[in-house]
């Protein structure tokens, strides 16, 4: 069990490194901490003295104590044989494959993974990207953070490219950074998608995204898009959108108001086909019957969407390929080698969740 000092000198370090306390910035004096923390003097001096010998706090004779500039030499080691790979999730849904791919390619260069998970959480990223760089990486593969979003972690991003670090993005990019990336192009297929909805029928379309992801908003934009080319039918459209804190249950919720509407929608698209799974899960708790009573697509081709009942119709993921093809630009770029971005166009996968209306 974590003792009291821990918990205080964590909590400092915390608030230091995710910039709650700017450089230089007067940090609360040692009685404020006592009562902030509920803890004794004693404790309090034993976590400020760790932090003042690792660097993260200077005191000044009568003027208190300070945040210290803890910012390290974070330029790579030549001889570096590891590549910090940060992604979104690490674990689970299409990202296996997509490690999978680059460790393929990158052990054979002589090179090893430094995995780093960010659940999605900025906060999160921060800690990832700190840990990389304290690592003396030589080169970092990253899936952005809530990429829709305004990112708090851009003063790190701008050191890493200060200091010349090579990096990659991954499924998404942060447009106020130049670095390259490899993409699928998601407005483009998500429209393609409603398109094949139009031929097998359909017309009243209910599309779910996540929004705090730049994959999630090109994929509404291509659902908007869609419709727009189709004006005599874009009133019958609706979109649902939430983030990716939110609990299913919540989204749950606002589904329903779809589904006890009299001209409830005859199909729904969703973000990815792990939504899609959740969704189809929940329409059959409902007692409707897919696709009769209504169709669902999804996005990703994640493995086990053509293992349900029926198979989900979708758009494909290059997993594997770009993960291959990020380990591959990435030893370019540590052999001093120019990359381009590359973005893949998805193929529809059709599958037996969509009824043909015709």
């Amino acid at each position: 069990m974590e003792n009291k000092y821990q918990k205080v000198k964590d909590a400092l370090k915390e608030a230091i490194l995710s910039g709650e306390y700017a450089i230089d910035a007067k940090l609360p004096t040692e009685t404020e901490m006592m009562e902030r923390f509920a803890v004794s003097r004693y404790t309090i001096r034993r976590a400020v003295g760790d932090l003042e010998t690792e660097h993260f706090i200077y005191r000044i004779q009568g003027g208190g104590m300070f945040v210290q500039d803890w910012h390290k030499d974070w330029s790579s080691e030549h001889d570096s044989k590891i590549i910090g790979v940060i992604a979104t999730h690490v674990a689970d849904y299409i990202f296996p494959q997509i490690i999978y791919g680059i460790d393929q390619v990158i052990s054979e260069g002589g090179y090893s993974l430094l995995l780093g998970n960010t659940h999605n959480n900025h906060q999160r990223e921060r800690k990832n990207l700190i840990n990389m760089l304290n690592s003396k990486v030589a080169g970092l593969i990253i899936e952005p953070t809530q990429s829709a979003l305004d990112n708090p972690n851009m003063d790190l991003y701008q050191e890493i490219k200060d200091n010349g670090i090579p990096v990659l993005f991954i499924n998404a990019s942060y447009p106020n950074l130049d670095f390259q990336a490899v993409t699928t192009s998601d407005q483009e297929a998500e429209q393609r998608m409603i398109e094949y909805l139009f031929e097998m029928g359909h017309e009243s379309i209910l599309g779910i995204f996540q929004v705090d992801d730049a994959q999630g908003v090109h994929r509404m934009n291509g659902f908007v898009k869609a419709y727009q080319e189709q004006p005599e039918i874009s009133y019958k459209s609706n979109i649902l959108m939430y983030q990716s804190g939110d609990p299913f249950e919540k989204l749950a919720h606002r589904l329903d108001t779809y589904l006890q509407n009299n001209e409830r929608p005859t199909a729904i698209a969703c973000y990815n086909d792990q939504l899609a799974i959740r969704v189809m899960d929940y329409l059959k708790g409902k007692g409707l019957n897919i696709p009769t009573d209504i169709s669902i697509v999804g996005f990703d081709d994640y493995h086990m969407s053509r293992y349900m009942s029926p198979g989900i119709t979708t758009m494909n993921h290059e997993k594997t390929t770009m993960g291959e093809d990020t380990g591959r630009q990435m030893l370019r770029l540590l052999h001093k080698q120019p990359v381009e971005s590359i973005v893949y166009t998805p193929k529809l996968i059709v599958r037996t969740s969509v009824a043909d209306l015709n």
